[in-house]
């Protein structure tokens, strides 16, 4: 849940119509309650269920709403979107957040891995952007946040493809955003790096299983990238998001803004 913190139930979304793709856990279930603390309407999209009442205990019926789709299909995501507008109106906050790591060598890397991690990381926030775009701009404002990771601004070991996806949405977002820079959308990126997630447990089980190292070291060596030797907590990434969206960002646009707690300068 949350933090709260000064202003974090300011009404400033209030009115605005906010899709969370792979909002039922981790970091989009964070995001997904803060900008419905915000007032903010949210429609949460994911491929499994929906998030916990605990995670939306600021919705009720009226802002908050859940629906299936695969980012990976345009189709479903255009019945998705278009469902969604029928509720709560055009779409003003767009968050890109569904995503999936796999790690491999890269000689181990296969097409299929690597197909996949370009379909749910890079074309998942193509499809959903496209959907979103053109009613942002026939209102003039729109916000487009596109999770990405610290994978996006630099190189691991043994996730090539998960890297070559995250970099493209960064370049996604650098290019979208001179685009669409006078229309009143801004365009912007966020970078988490090692996430309190069932993504980096998934790391970590990996490691316990290929070194046979125990959960705790295997926990301490992700840990040990971060400056602040610690995992960073989904809240933290959705407070940076939230802000991109609030009164007072509209310069702020093109960036890729990592919350890593310093690894990436």
């Amino acid at each position: 849940m949350t933090d709260a913190s000064p202003g974090q139930n300011s009404q400033l979304l209030s009115g605005k119509h906010a899709l969370v793709t792979g909002g039922s856990r981790g970091i989009g279930a964070a995001v997904v309650e803060i900008l419905l603390a915000h007032g903010a309407r949210v429609t949460s999209v994911s491929r499994t269920g929906a998030p916990s009442k605990e995670s939306t205990a600021s919705g009720s019926p009226d802002t908050f709403q859940h629906l299936s789709a695969d980012v990976t299909d345009p189709e479903s995501v255009k019945k998705a979107f278009e469902l969604a507008r029928g509720r709560f109106g055009e779409i003003a906050i767009l968050v890109n957040n569904a995503g999936q790591a796999a790690s491999a060598p890269f000689l181990k890397t296969d097409p299929a891995l690597w197909r996949r991690m370009m379909a749910v990381n890079l074309d998942g926030t193509f499809h959903c952007t496209q959907a979103a775009l053109a009613g942002m701009l026939a209102a003039g404002w729109g916000r487009i946040i596109n999770v990405a990771s610290t994978a996006g601004l630099t190189g691991y070991g043994y996730v090539t493809a998960y890297c070559a996806a995250k970099h493209g949405v960064v370049g996604l977002t650098r290019a979208l955003a001179v685009e669409v820079a006078t229309k009143g959308v801004t365009v912007n990126a966020v970078c988490p790096g090692f996430t309190d997630t069932d993504i980096v447990k998934e790391a970590v089980a990996n490691i316990v299983a290929k070194t046979g190292r125990t959960l705790q070291e295997a926990h301490a060596e992700l840990a040990s990238r971060n400056p602040q030797k610690r995992l960073v907590r989904p809240e933290e990434v959705a407070n940076a998001v939230v802000w991109l969206c609030l009164p007072g960002s509209e310069a702020i646009t093109g960036q890729a803004i990592a919350v890593a707690g310093g690894e990436v300068m």
